[in-house]
């Protein structure tokens, strides 16, 4: 009788962990693992948080911005887009350009993005670009040396990134997300050279855009250098296309490879005719 007491306070006492734990039910399949999140997942767990002001209100969407209620941020954003939209409507047909702010001037690729972009703008195209230095800057540079529009859309970091001073027409961001949206948009062909996270970030959210239907499936996506881009093409055509089928294997032809700048100016012009 006592231990059946027991067992009862046992089941009606407090459990002793102190996080809560919010429980996903179990699948029927039997093929899904027993998942479990631990926390309460509605509160935010950010050190400082306030509990009394969701979580989205506290999170700082860029550099710089630990001022400001959340709807002026929301407002800034409708800014940003308002005089990116207004701004891109000026320029004609545009390339834009991406790859490292780390390639200095004495790297292949910084010759190589310098010149294409000469190429290019004596075939009449904007050269559009993060405006920062690296890639960004010879593409600018190839561009103002060929008499060509030199566009730069720039974004506040907290090294306090510059236009480069080959840039002619330039608009700042606060945002990355309105910044990169812009930089998406308006483009007749895509040019990637070797680059770290923003450079692949943009690669594949443009890539996502174009396998989906959200963006023209004709529009080019030129990667130069297959020594960098090579490795990518060979893990993506192996494991998401071959092992996982995460990926249609028409899907690879979203991606041109060369080292040919005379064949990378011919692929754009042809798409853009």
């Amino acid at each position: 009788m006592r231990s059946q007491k027991t067992n009862r306070r046992a089941r009606l006492a407090p459990a002793r962990d102190h996080k809560r734990r919010a429980h996903i039910p179990k699948s029927h399949t039997g093929d899904l693992p027993d998942l479990e999140t631990k926390g309460d997942i509605r509160r935010p767990q950010v050190k400082g948080a306030r509990l009394d002001i969701p979580a989205i209100q506290q999170k700082h969407m860029a550099f710089s911005e630990h001022d400001g209620v959340f709807s002026w941020r929301v407002l800034r954003i409708m800014s940003e887009f308002v005089d990116g939209f207004e701004f891109l409507s000026n320029l004609g047909q545009t390339v834009t350009f991406f790859g490292s702010a780390r390639l200095r001037e004495d790297t292949k690729y910084y010759r190589l993005a310098r010149d294409l972009a000469y190429r290019l703008s004596k075939h009449g195209f904007t050269i559009v670009t993060g405006g920062g230095p690296g890639i960004m800057e010879a593409s600018n540079r190839g561009a103002s040396e060929a008499e060509g529009k030199s566009v730069g859309l720039n974004i506040k970091l907290p090294l306090e990134q510059e236009f480069n001073p080959y840039v002619k027409q330039g608009i700042g961001f606060h945002y990355f997300l309105s910044r990169k949206f812009m930089l998406d948009y308006s483009a007749l062909a895509y040019v990637f050279f070797p680059g770290g996270f923003g450079t692949l970030d943009e690669l594949f959210t443009i890539s996502t855009l174009i396998q989906t239907g959200k963006a023209d499936r004709d529009v080019p996506i030129v990667l130069i250098g297959r020594e960098f881009w090579q490795p990518l093409l060979d893990w993506t055509r192996n494991q998401l296309v071959a092992q996982w089928r995460t990926v249609s294997p028409d899907d690879l032809k979203i991606w041109q490879v060369t080292d040919d700048l005379a064949e990378a100016v011919k692929m754009i012009c042809e798409s853009c005719a």
